[in-house]
């Protein structure tokens, strides 16, 4: 993947002004270290070397000067440590702020493929590593161009041969340090793959500790971990050796240059070609000359760190959502809630067998819809394409006579209410939970819908009522009462069409008793689609669609259905002998 040089400058452009100002104090920071030598080379050359009686003046008269010097560089390196650091902070979040936008925008199909874990070290370390790029790049970069071309035109005028021996070092050195950049490179972006791999894992194992605990697997979740972490150990190793060979070989070139200077030195004083103090000058600037040689491991680091940080961004960023708006989305200024399916296929994926094939059916304004069939027949996938979670493979799914594809996705998701089975309640209090349906609702409004939800009984007896912390996934409270608020959720949200996806199969006698009161009242003049696993909770359905192999096989009320003793008539059979 070519690098997108372009968009990774972009980020700079808010900060653009301010970032010109610490790169201005971290040139002359730079420039004012290189004075330093000069001046050891004044007093040991002309001062110490001219009348010793007025030496001591001019030493403190250099003292003075050296310790203006010092405190205007630190002034500047001050400034550019804390305002460069904000400013790659405040890049680092417009850039998590945007991926994680466009996270929110990837559709269920996207999802389906991915690991936790994963997508949030992309959003988390990766981005890190960028922002250090974003901010020690440029400045170090320059500090140390600045120092190692000041130095070496010091040197030049001081000694040209013994520069330009000096010099011929730093092509060989060049090469040294691109090979080992490629090297670094894949090592990096498969270190960044293996991490990925084990946050996957933690999340996925602490997630399910429960059920972890529940089967006496914490052996296994142990396993599979340590599987996960040995592998991030070997992909780390990879690094570390390439760093070693990298930072010792660069060592081994200082090493020689210094020696090169103190033998060819040493030479040129023995034949009056060169002085001491000269010498000790040219001694104090190879320091800089090679400052920039010894933090190339580490500037190399930083910078295919964040390039490749940022390469997992863009590679992000550049994933289209499959499932978006078209140039003419429209609204339904009074949605009826017809429902029509027409010729409609649908498979997840080309490499799998289709879930449907020319289906086709309707649901009337205000009807009470249920949908059946065996377990993996595709009755939640059916549910999932009226609100565009998936795209139809072909034909199309309508509400009132407009394509849903032709509609607005915030208008046609707000417009349908979704009560499933596996609720998901956030981390927060139960009136954060409720409000969820709707933002902008007053806390009236939320008791409101808690009550026709036949759930303010029940929040009441929490130790702080609607201001109750539920814990991660509303850990602390029943099935029936995270059921009850998902309820009020959608009360408030109050949708003119209404999806129950299997609301009641995983409660007890008692919790289904109470939700199917409230999900009756919630149903009350809405256009609802029932996905049914309990038979016996649609009896009274206006009209039973049965499902079998990607296509409707038969449909009428429960009545009807079981007098024609057809596929309904079965399967209600087999389940009430279970049931007994």
């Amino acid at each position: 993947m070519s690098f997108p040089v372009k968009k990774f400058l972009s980020y700079y452009k808010p900060y653009l002004n301010i970032f010109l100002v610490v790169l201005l104090c971290a040139l002359i920071t730079s420039s004012l270290t290189l004075l330093f030598p000069l001046l050891v080379r004044y007093v040991t050359k002309d001062v110490l070397e001219g009348n010793l009686s007025t030496a001591f003046d001019e030493v403190l008269w250099v003292g003075g000067v050296m310790l203006i010097l010092v405190i205007l560089q630190n002034i500047g390196n001050y400034f550019v440590d804390y305002k460069g650091h904000e400013i790659g902070a405040r890049m680092e979040s417009d850039m998590r702020s945007e991926l994680f936008a466009h996270m929110q925008r990837l559709s269920f199909s996207f999802y389906d493929k991915q690991k936790t874990g994963q997508l949030m070290t992309r959003i988390t370390n990766d981005l890190l590593l960028v922002s250090e790029l974003y901010h020690h790049g440029p400045e170090d970069y320059v500090k140390y161009f600045v120092r190692f071309l000041g130095a070496f035109v010091i040197l030049f005028f001081i000694n040209a041969p013994l520069t330009i021996a000096v010099f011929c070092f730093l092509p060989v050195l060049g090469f040294f340090s691109l090979y080992f950049n490629k090297r670094l490179n894949r090592a990096l972006m498969n270190n960044k793959e293996r991490i990925g791999d084990v946050n996957a894992q933690v999340e996925d194992s602490l997630a399910g500790i429960r059920v972890v605990q529940s089967f006496a697997n914490e052996d296994e979740e142990i396993r599979k971990f340590n599987r996960e972490n040995a592998r991030f150990l070997e992909s780390r190793k990879g690094t570390y050796q390439a760093e070693a060979y990298f930072f010792n070989g660069t060592e081994a070139f200082i090493q020689l240059i210094t020696i090169t200077v103190v033998i060819f030195g040493t030479i040129q004083i023995m034949n009056a070609s060169l002085d001491l103090p000269d010498l000790i000058t040219f001694l104090l600037y190879i320091g800089f000359m090679v400052e920039p040689m010894q933090r190339l491991t580490h500037m190399s680091t930083q910078f295919q760190e964040g390039i490749t940080g940022f390469q997992r961004f863009m590679e992000m960023m550049n994933l289209p959502p499959s499932i978006k708006n078209n140039a003419h989305a429209k609204t339904i200024t009074s949605l009826r809630g017809h429902i029509e399916f027409k010729d409609v296929s649908f498979q997840y994926d080309r490499s799998l067998p289709p879930v449907f094939e020319q289906l086709s059916f309707r649901v009337s304004p205000g009807e009470y819809v249920a949908v059946v069939g065996p377990s993996g027949v595709g009755k939640t996938t059916l549910s999932s394409l009226i609100p565009r979670f998936y795209e139809v493979t072909d034909g199309g799914v309508y509400l009132d006579g407009k394509d849903v594809k032709d509609l607005d996705l915030s208008f046609l998701r707000n417009s349908i209410g979704t009560v499933q089975q596996d609720v998901y309640l956030f981390s927060g209090t139960v009136l954060d939970n409720i409000r969820y349906g709707y933002p902008e609702a007053t806390d009236e409004d939320v008791i409101s819908a808690a009550k026709q939800a036949n759930a303010h009984e029940f929040i009441m007896k929490l130790p702080q009522g609607y201001q109750s912390e539920i814990g991660q996934r509303g850990v602390r409270l029943s099935g029936g009462q995270k059921q009850r608020l998902s309820i009020a959720r959608v009360f408030l949200k109050n949708p003119p069409i209404l999806i129950l996806d299997e609301a009641t199969s995983a409660l007890d006698n008692e919790s289904e008793n109470i939700v199917k009161e409230s999900l009756e009242t919630l149903a009350e003049g809405r256009t609802t689609l029932v996905i049914a696993h309990r038979l016996s909770t649609i009896r009274n359905a206006e009209r039973i669609v049965v499902l079998s192999k990607g296509r409707i096989v038969e449909e009428g009320t429960h009545e009807t259905l079981l007098e024609r003793e057809g596929p309904y008539s079965q399967l209600y059979s087999r389940q009430f002998q279970v049931q007994v």
